[in-house]
């Protein structure tokens, strides 16, 4: 309530929300919305805001945590009968999905081979992450599992739906659903989070400032934390100058920590004004707050996005004085940004400059050195590294190290050489996955003394290491096969790809329907063309 009353000696007017379902809200907002934007009438929740405080009060994640998680994928796993129970959940939501989601639904309660088996959380949440974009068949799925006796969604799957319905700008089902999660006291901060980033992301970041004004109904307070998931929100919405404004507002109130003036410097640097962000270094010292490795590597990573390199090489030099040395990760940025632009000479330059310093190299910047001197035609060297140094300095390998290395040797057309790798890192217990093999078999596929070796990689990828192939797998395989004329094996991988329900690419069709149709594939030119339709891509 402090703010609240701060704000109204700042501001003395009171907004009110727009009369909903069940009673009115009354909004203190924060000072800059009514001084820019006058009366401002909120347009959140079709449904009630009550204001009544949540029973339970919710341990929040680090915005650090935020920030680093972001929307990493989680991996699943489930048992055999869940897996079946999945692809049955499926493929009953994809054939109905042309209807409206009720109509979904009740395809779903309607399907005896559904009716005899437990839903689990496992099978749920691993469905909404496959579903991606698919809100239709995301919502629907957690529509009618919400229906299911035994079963409660997991936070996961709470969060993840917010998430979508937000990104796909169905905002009224996105505010039914927050209301029901508050109602059940299952909305976290994470949940916060993802609602102020998808409204400010659609373009109503002033319904995230009043969500922010709303905390306390959510269960929540306006402290350190939830001002800086409010700030750094506008600001990677490019609302750097409107986040700068709140926090003018808010400092008096909540104190700021290092975290908030970093994502100024990230907004700031966004905006391509590092200027700015260097100011900011100056007003982050006057509270006493010491820069970090991050902030000075944020504005360092803006000048290289700028090609300023005297502007990196001038910064490096004051993070020594100022007793923030650079580290690994620093060097690492500076010689990748320096070898995009083709300096590759400059780029190793770096490294010698970093091995004076006494900063000891790990594996990201072998993996990044290697790399370069890949892509600088010094082969020779790069396998000197990887073979001799790496070792020498008791740096372990990555899967990312061998990938890289055997990507550069089928680059080279060094096919013995890579292959050695590959089993060099399966001796070493590295297991590869896709992006190991997608060189491989694109050498493979471009030298016909090869083209053996691709069945017995492919066995390798499904049998060996049971990895399932993904769509960039499948396309590099069915357009290679099609280069080379083998057109009855692309065929068998595009019937393989569908029965794994992987959607091809409109190109892939395209060329492989050519291809079968120059052959008198009649039978399989049809079945391409009935996938073309359903990709409602047809020329």
């Amino acid at each position: 309530m402090f703010l609240k009353r701060e704000m109204m000696g700042l501001a003395r007017t009171v907004v009110r929300c727009r009369k909903i379902k069940r009673c009115p809200v009354y909004l203190i907002p924060l000072h800059f919305v009514s001084q820019i934007f006058g009366s401002y009438v909120t347009t959140l929740s079709p449904r009630s805001l009550s204001l009544e405080k949540v029973q339970q009060r919710f341990k929040a994640t680090s915005l650090c945590e935020h920030s680093k998680k972001k929307y990493q994928e989680i991996q699943f796993y489930l048992r055999p009968e869940e897996e079946t129970y999945a692809r049955r959940i499926r493929r009953v939501i994809l054939k109905a999905n042309s209807r409206t989601v009720e109509d979904v639904i009740q395809s779903l309660q309607c399907d005896e081979m559904l009716s005899g088996f437990q839903l689990t959380s496992p099978v749920v949440d691993s469905l909404l992450q496959k579903f991606g974009d698919d809100w239709k068949s995301a919502f629907s799925l957690f529509e009618w599992a919400s229906l299911q006796i035994s079963y409660k969604h997991t936070t996961y799957a709470c969060n993840k739906m917010v998430d979508l319905l937000g990104k796909m700008r169905k905002w009224e089902r996105m505010w039914d659903l927050v209301e029901d999660m508050r109602e059940g006291c299952s909305v976290t901060l994470d949940t916060i989070a993802k609602m102020m980033r998808r409204l400010a992301g659609g373009g109503k970041w002033k319904d995230a400032i009043v969500v922010f004004d709303e905390l306390e109904s959510f269960g929540f307070v306006r402290d350190t934390e939830t001002m800086n998931i409010l700030l750094d929100t506008l600001c990677k919405e490019k609302k750097v100058e409107v986040a700068r404004e709140a926090f003018v507002v808010l400092k008096s109130h909540i104190h700021p920590d290092a975290y908030t003036f970093n994502i100024f410097v990230h907004g700031w640097c966004n905006a391509r004004r590092v200027d700015e962000a260097m100011w900011t270094i100056q007003e982050m010292k006057l509270w006493r707050l010491k820069p970090s490795i991050i902030t000075y590597s944020t504005i360092l990573q803006a000048y290289c996005n700028q090609t300023n390199f005297q502007k990196v090489y001038e910064l490096l030099d004051l993070m020594v004085s100022e007793g923030c040395p650079p580290n690994v990760v620093t060097y690492t940025t500076i010689m990748n940004s320096l070898a995009k632009l083709g300096n590759f000479d400059e780029a190793l330059g770096m490294v010698d400059r970093m091995k004076s310093s006494g900063c000891k190299p790990d594996t990201l910047f072998y993996n990044s050195l290697i790399n370069i001197l890949g892509r600088g035609g010094q082969v020779h060297e790069a396998s000197k590294v990887f073979e001799v140094e790496m070792e020498m300095n008791g740096i372990g390998r990555s899967v990312s190290t061998y990938n890289t290395m055997i990507s550069i040797f089928c680059h080279d057309g060094q096919e013995q050489r890579a292959f050695t790798v590959l089993t060099d890192m399966e001796k070493a217990s590295c297991k590869p996955d896709l992006q190991t093999y997608r060189p491989l078999l694109r050498l493979c596929l471009s030298k016909r003394e090869l083209y053996d070796h691709i069945e017995r990689l492919l066995n390798d990828i499904m049998d060996k290491h049971n990895l399932s192939l993904d769509l960039d797998t499948y396309t590099l395989l069915i357009h290679g096969l099609c280069r080379v004329g083998d057109t009855e094996w692309a065929c068998l991988l595009f019937d393989d790809m569908l029965g794994r329900e992987i959607l091809p690419r409109y190109e892939t069709c395209k060329l492989l329907m050519d291809e079968a149709r120059r052959r008198n594939m009649e039978a399989n030119v049809e079945r391409i063309q009935t996938v073309m339709d359903q990709l409602g891509s047809v020329p």
